[in-house]
This record gives C-alpha cells, structure tokens and sequence, in this order.
C-alpha cells in the first residue's frame, strides 16, 4: 500500500506554537515600552511650544521669570493632556511636566532645563524627573 502523507504531525504544531510563543514573549514587553514613550513624547511636545514662550521672556527680561502666569501661560494644572496632568514652568525657565494615566509613569515627572549657551540662546536638557529611562525619547535619556 501507499500512503500519501498530508498535513504536519504533532510535533511539528507543538514547534511552531512554541516559536510563535516565544516571539510573543519578546514582542509584547517591547511593544508596552514603546506605547509608554509615546505617551511620554505628548508632554514633550506640548512643552516644546511653551519654550519659545520661556526663550522670548528670557531675551525680554534679561533673567528667567518664575511661574507659568509670569510667562503668560496658564496655570500648570489647566494645561493637561491625555497622558498629563501638568506643566510646570519654575524658577530658572525649569518645565517640569506631571505624567498620569499608565501606571508605569502614573505621578512621574520630566523636567526640562534651559541653559544659557553661546550668543545668548537657549539649550534645553531634558534628562531630568523621575521618569525612567528606558521610557525617554533618545535625547532625554541620562546615559
């Protein structure tokens, strides 16, 4: 007699669904700290609107003023996102911004900081507040 084979065996379905298993188990911890740093990355965003704000008040005063009404801005809690609670401009042009809704950043801060560089403009250092690292952007990370 001949028997034509079809199909896979068992143990080849038992290889595959460990296969496909074990790059879940890598793509899935990868996929929930990028969805974190993109949340992260809105409360950058909106702060990066507000440093102009902070530059031109710098270039106008000749010194940094202290809260956000000295800028012009609204109060920190009423400049609120949908992974934000605040934005915070302190003393020294210093934003610090208050992370909500994830609880891997749930109360976390990120706080950016102007420097005085040559010429008189402004850079800005964000590796500052409690967020952790592997939640940063690139450029904001502590290395």
């Amino acid at each position: 007699m001949n028997h034509s084979s079809r199909g896979f065996t068992l143990i080849e379905l038992m290889i595959v669904v460990a296969i496909i298993g074990i790059l879940a188990a890598v793509a899935i911890p990868a996929y929930q700290d990028y969805t974190v740093r993109a949340k992260v990355t809105e409360g950058l965003s909106m702060a990066a609107g507000m440093k102009s704000r902070i530059e031109e008040t710098r270039i106008a005063l000749g010194h940094y003023a202290s809260t956000n009404s000295s800028y012009g801005l609204a109060d920190a809690s009423s400049i609120t996102g949908n992974d934000f609670i605040s934005l915070d401009v302190g003393p020294s042009g210093r934003v610090t911004i208050t992370y909500s809704n994830d609880t891997a950043i749930l109360g976390q801060t990120l706080v950016m900081m102007p420097t005085l560089a040559s010429g008189g403009s402004l850079r800005w250092s964000c590796t500052g507040g409690t967020v952790r690292d592997k939640y940063r952007p690139s450029n904001c990370r502590g290395d």
